[in-house]
C-alpha cells in the first residue's frame, strides 16, 4: 500500500517511489463521510459439516477433543492451512 512522504508516494512493502500528482489526487476518494456497516455476514461452512476429527481444543476453559476441520489454500503459497472449530465451545484455530 502506498503512503505519502513529502512530494512522493512510497510503497511500504517494496519501497518503490513515485512523484505525487496533485491533479490525480483530487480525483481520489477517501473514507470521510462513508459509513461502516461492519464485517459482512459470512456463513461458517465448518459448522454444517457432519464430520469431526479428534483434535484437542486449545481454549483454556474447554476440554473437548473433537473439532470440525477444513482445508484452505494459503494465499500466495503452494500449501494449505488446516482450520479447526471446536464442537463444544466454537473456538477457532489453525494449523499450517
Amino acid at each position: 500500500m502506498m503512503h505519502t512522504e513529502g512530494k512522493t508516494w512510497m510503497c511500504r512493502s517494496c519501497e518503490n517511489t513515485e512523484s505525487r500528482d496533485s491533479q490525480a489526487e483530487v480525483a481520489m476518494t477517501t473514507q470521510d463521510g462513508q459509513r461502516d456497516d461492519g464485517a459482512p455476514a459470512v456463513a461458517d461452512t465448518t459448522q454444517g459439516s457432519a464430520e469431526t476429527t479428534e483434535e484437542p481444543c486449545p481454549a483454556e476453559d474447554c476440554d473437548s477433543d473433537r473439532a470440525y476441520s477444513e482445508m484452505m489454500p494459503k494465499p500466495g503459497g503452494s500449501y494449505e492451512v488446516r482450520l479447526f472449530t471446536c464442537v463444544e465451545c466454537g473456538h477457532k484455530w489453525r494449523e499450517s
